[in-house]
């Protein structure tokens, strides 16, 4: 299965996904999109297989993966500080792959009736929702 996680900023959110994912699903390809080379760069360093960053690569890889794990602002444009353009936004959305995407609440974008967790929960309910889906449950 080729899972793509995408982030941006410092990828501190990427990097703990990726860990997490790599730990549970070793045999899973996993592609890291960074909004910028930080990003890409704490994925890669997490252990992800392949990684590229900007807007080319995020649409090229939603062609081909089966999952897409990211916060929730990859989905929508100009969020993460303006780094989703609205091309990656609208990739994302129109791909194919089940997507999982973590609801930060920042930057002018609330998910209503979403927890307030650690970022630590978080990834580890990512986790337990990618099980799901290889599972066939979803």
């Amino acid at each position: 299965m080729k899972i793509m996680v995408m982030d941006g900023q410092g990828g501190r959110m990427g990097k703990s996904v990726v860990e997490q994912i790599k730990a549970r699903f070793p045999e899973d390809e996993i592609l890291a999109i960074g909004t910028n080379s930080i990003a890409t760069a704490a994925m890669l360093k997490a252990g992800a297989d392949a990684g590229a960053t900007g807007e080319n690569p995020a649409i090229v890889g939603c062609r081909t993966a089966d999952i897409i794990i990211g916060p929730m602002g990859i989905v929508i444009a100009d969020s993460l500080l303006g780094e989703i353009t609205p091309k990656m936004a609208v990739a994302i959305g129109q791909s194919e792959a089940k997507k999982v995407l973590i609801p930060v609440n920042r930057c002018q974008h609330f998910v209503v009736g979403c927890e307030d967790l650690p970022l630590g929960e978080y990834v580890r309910l990512v986790v337990e929702e990618v099980k799901r889906i290889k599972a066939g449950e979803c």
